[in-house]
């Protein structure tokens, strides 16, 4: 029979390795559970009833941790064939509409996909099913974006599949945190976004057409969710210094790798010094280049604009610090969330 401090390292190492939020939940539960909170508690913690809380942990009791797999029905049978479906998936990934035969049409729709579905395989979807389908093969309807045409996608997809993958690996001991870095400028005015508002009018965002705003750094913690930030008067080696030893002084022991991307003054001379002291503490390691998608604080830049910076104006910096400190704040108190959001995709 397992003690408890092997039951413990058996869950935290599940929570560092796994992808799915539902998942992440059970395992938390079971943590949550064998430090000693109680029922009522852990139910607060994960935003679920307390007669869920019972049912995780009754089948942690009865199975061990593989007995919190979720099972799902198998429902009716596809009317295309696995094949079919990876065929129809890379023509939408690949492709647009006009390459296969509709003139002038460049972008898919579920019409569209419908009609191709007909004249390919033969089969018949309503509008509804195919919408259904879309989502079984985990596509989804969104705007496209734009790449940096320097970008590799080559040393993309090294990090990606590579890279990446090897160090969660390690994580098993090697590594303690992981964490990804990045900086950003918030501005008085950032950007308009889509917002309800009366019908026929727009909302009025007034600006004196002044770039004022602050500078932020931060860290975001794969496994753990948590996040260390700050904010400076400066984007240089100064300052990226000072919030190495920020991030130090956050993790007190244990070996920190921290992925960021190739920005000057991440490879400034005045680290060195620095690095070399930390050197069995603290590791970079550097995206590819022209690769901000693969940095997960990306997402982090764009959940705080959208909150509190996306069509607002503000008359002061102090303002801006004051909204953002109260972001930040509390983000941090649901570390769950913030992984649910930001990491489970890598």
């Amino acid at each position: 029979m397992q003690t408890l401090e092997e039951q413990l390292y058996e869950v935290e190492q599940r929570l560092k390795h796994e992808k799915s939020r539902r998942m992440f939940e059970r395992y938390q539960t079971v943590k949550l559970h064998l430090i000693g909170k109680n029922n009522a508690d852990i139910a607060v913690s994960i935003g679920r009833k307390e007669s869920t809380v019972d049912t995780y942990l009754r089948l942690y009791r009865n199975k061990g941790l593989d007995g919190l797999q979720m099972k799902f029905s198998p429902g009716p049978p596809e009317q295309l064939s696995k094949e079919q479906q990876e065929k129809l998936k890379k023509t939408i990934m690949d492709c647009v509409p006009h390459d296969v035969g509709f003139t002038a049409k460049f972008n898919w729709t579920l019409q569209i996909i419908r009609e191709y579905i007909h004249r390919e395989f033969s089969k018949t979807y309503s509008i509804r099913g195919v919408s259904k389908l879309m989502h079984r093969m985990e596509l989804s309807y969104t705007k496209p974006t734009y790449t940096l045409a320097a970008a590799d996608e080559e040393k993309q997809k090294l990090f990606v599949e590579t890279t990446f993958p090897r160090l969660k690996k390690l994580e098993n001991g090697e590594i303690d945190h992981l964490l990804f870095e990045d900086e950003s400028m918030i501005r008085d005015y950032q950007a308009l976004q889509k917002t309800w508002f009366a019908k026929g009018k727009q909302r009025i965002i007034k600006t004196t057409g002044k770039h004022r705003g602050v500078k932020l750094l931060a860290t975001l913690d794969y496994a753990e969710g948590k996040i260390v930030w700050r904010e400076d008067e400066q984007y240089n080696a100064e300052a990226f210094l000072a919030f190495l030893e920020q991030v130090l002084k956050a993790y007190p022991s244990g070996k920190v790798v921290m992925i960021l991307d190739n920005a000057r003054i991440h490879h400034a001379k005045l680290l060195e010094d620095f690095l070399n002291e930390q050197k069995d503490r603290l590791e970079l390691v550097f995206l590819p280049p022209y690769s901000p998608k693969l940095n997960l604080v990306e997402g982090l830049w764009k959940w705080l604009k959208a909150d509190v910076i996306n069509n607002v104006f503000y008359h002061t910096t102090a303002e801006i610090r004051k909204n953002v400190e109260a972001f930040m704040d509390r983000i941090m108190k649901e570390p769950l969330k913030i992984i649910d959001r930001l990491c489970i995709r890598m």
